[in-house]
């Protein structure tokens, strides 16, 4: 194999040499490069081209290779949902479709080295959206591939990372939207069992000040209340499911009964889908322990990590997150973990609409969109200036 690519290297440097000696008058296209018969595979053949083409100074037509400044595609508004529950449109909606069938249904598709598996990035009129899959270590590495993609020039781009969250308990209900000003990770630290703790009552995370530069991660403060003021009183909907079953779970709290609304607040951030009374607590802890601006509101699974991946990018002061709500971060009228996630346990509880989420997560998602929607047609229009 190492012959074979010596061989051809030698060959096609030695057409480029004569190409770059004819007269100005003859046509010099490297796309005019004769078929060499060596026996190399047409990935091999296109890798060689690529860096004989850097090493001469010249661009091949069918190597993307580094874009010039002038040629890169240039983006107003990325946006970057967590998953999609089947098609981009026209079926049951995921994070992304609403957004996908408003602003980027025919346009273009790229394939991203570095990001999520399946993952494509899709441009249309200087918006893009691409799907950064689920977790911290996805959303992390699909938002670096992204933005370091050189075919692109996200240099002016507002970026929104957006998504399902659970409502924390006494301050969000199912159905609100949630314009985040902080991020926090709830897995840095310590966590306990609470079955080997002293004093089992208590929360069971430890701070540990090692993780600090990592473990929270602030919007900038004015963006975040330009982004609040433009959407806050945006009407949301629900459904007669989602109201009753708040009430029920909650014994008809003024807070859990309310209409959904737009809402401030902090999001914590687990690579794990965790739930209940211990959890909830712990949060609380974190968001105070980090001294976050607004409550604690949240819970999902990647903000903190694309928002550290933007702030090591220099982008942070044009990072905005929204959050749609479509569950609560605790148990709810009767459910117990096994109820909802253990595929041996036998319970009813498992099998009805009103278990976690009711039939509230498309409805979410609406509400979700037609905040963000505000948000993207302001930057489109300068309103966010």
């Amino acid at each position: 194999m190492r012959k074979r690519l010596i061989a051809l290297i030698l060959v096609l440097s030695f057409i480029l040499s004569a190409y770059s000696a004819q007269p100005a008058e003859s046509p010099a296209d490297p796309g005019d490069i004769p078929d060499v018969e060596i026996g190399l595979s047409e990935d091999e053949i296109t890798v060689l081209k690529e860096k004989l083409g850097e090493d001469h100074g010249r661009a091949f037509p069918d190597v993307p290779g580094e874009a010039a400044e002038d040629e890169k595609i240039k983006i107003s508004v990325l946006i970057l949902p967590k998953f999609e529950t089947g098609e981009m449109k026209g079926d049951l909606p995921g994070e992304a479709q609403f957004y996908y069938e408003a602003y980027l249904d025919g346009g273009e598709e790229y394939d991203v080295p570095g990001a999520a598996p399946s993952s494509k990035l899709y441009v249309k009129d200087g918006i893009a959206l691409c799907l950064t899959g689920m977790g911290k270590v996805n959303g992390a590495l699909t938002t670096a591939a992204v933005l370091s993609d050189e075919r692109f020039d996200f240099s002016d781009a507002y970026i929104i990372s957006t998504g399902c969250a659970g409502a924390a308990m006494g301050y969000g209900v199912m159905g609100d939207v949630f314009v985040v000003t902080a991020m926090c990770d709830f897995d840095l630290g310590h966590h306990a069992d609470p079955r080997e703790m002293q004093d089992s009552g208590r929360e069971t995370w430890f701070h540990a000040t090692d993780y600090d530069e990592a473990a929270c991660v602030r919007i900038n403060e004015d963006l975040a209340g330009r982004v609040y003021d433009l959407v806050k009183d945006i009407p949301l909907e629900t459904t007669e499911l989602t109201r009753g079953n708040m009430d029920s779970a909650f014994d008809g709290a003024e807070w859990a009964v309310r209409d959904p609304a737009v809402l401030r607040g902090t999001a914590v951030t687990g690579d794990n889908y965790w739930k209940g009374g211990y959890d909830h607590r712990n949060a609380l802890l974190i968001v105070e322990t980090y001294g976050c601006p607004d409550p604690f509101a949240v819970t999902e699974m990647e903000d903190v990590a694309v928002g550290l991946a933007v702030k090591r990018q220099g982008m942070l002061d044009r990072l905005i997150v929204l959050r749609g709500a479509v569950n609560m971060d605790v148990f709810m009228n009767g459910a117990a973990p096994e109820d909802l996630w253990d595929d041996y346990y036998d319970s009813s509880i498992s099998t009805t609409d009103d278990a976690e989420s009711a039939d509230i997560f498309e409805t979410a998602m609406k509400n979700n969109f037609d905040v963000g929607s505000v948000i993207i047609e302001a930057v489109l229009h300068g309103g966010l200036q």
